[in-house]
């Protein structure tokens, strides 16, 4: 996925009220932006942080600017864009990228599903030889030293309540999987973060015993776009 139009940079101020971020502009003009993330941005809402901003001249919007991107260490680039990591998996799985989930020829998004109101992200069906796939994707930004992503980064029911969902997919004769996009490229793995959620910790470990389908893909991150292309392995020690 490559941005439609250039991104803006920027210096990060402060990121407040979960949704809001004052950015410093380059040549000296502050903005507030609107941060499409509802985590805790563990380690990537320091301020100081070089950023980089989408910029829409769509009238009415209340904020112009959406955060899209942080430059981490220094070295490290991350999109914290959660809306993106949907549209992320979509392109790789119709690009052949993530070869486990291929063969299906249709996709549809959104779709409401299970005993607990829930939307699975991507429903893929119309395989050859296989069941329909309940696909939920999660996006992370989270990592620690040695290459460790970990997620969630805040406590997460929402994640417990689909990965019930997904174990119920299972038993029911279906296909369930669950996609970990992480946005970065300095990761060797995924971990559940038991020291954040250890609920989610073991609602993961559970949904593995039960046969739901876990995969991590991390992406190449730069001011042009981003882009699935290496997967990662998920350790539950």
């Amino acid at each position: 996925m490559n941005f439609d139009r250039p991104l803006v940079e920027g210096v990060l101020k402060r990121r407040y009220k979960r949704f809001l971020a004052d950015i410093d502009l380059l040549g000296g003009k502050m903005v507030t932006a609107h941060c499409p993330n509802t985590g805790s941005l563990m380690g990537c809402a320091e301020p100081g942080s070089k950023v980089w901003l989408s910029h829409s001249p769509k009238p009415g919007r209340k904020y112009a600017y959406t955060w899209e991107l942080v430059q981490v260490g220094g070295r490290v680039t991350v999109g914290i864009n959660t809306g993106l990591s949907n549209h992320l998996v979509r392109e790789a799985l119709e690009s052949g990228v993530i070869t486990e989930l291929g063969g299906y020829a249709s996709i549809r998004r959104e779709v409401r599903f299970g005993e607990e109101n829930s939307r699975v992200d991507l429903l893929l069906e119309d395989h050859e030889r296989l069941p329909p796939c309940f696909l939920e994707v999660k996006n992370v930004t989270a990592a620690v030293n040695g290459g460790r992503a970990l997620f969630p980064d805040a406590v997460s029911a929402r994640g417990s309540r689909h990965l019930r969902e997904l174990v119920r997919v299972v038993q029911s004769g279906a296909r369930a999987v669950l996609c970990y996009c992480v946005q970065r490229g300095d990761v060797n793995q995924v971990r559940p973060a038991d020291e954040i959620d250890p609920d989610y910790g073991k609602a993961l470990r559970e949904a593995m015993a039960s046969g739901v389908e876990v995969l991590a893909y991390r992406a190449r991150v730069s001011s042009v776009g981003i882009h699935l292309d290496k997967r990662v392995p998920v350790v539950c020690p």
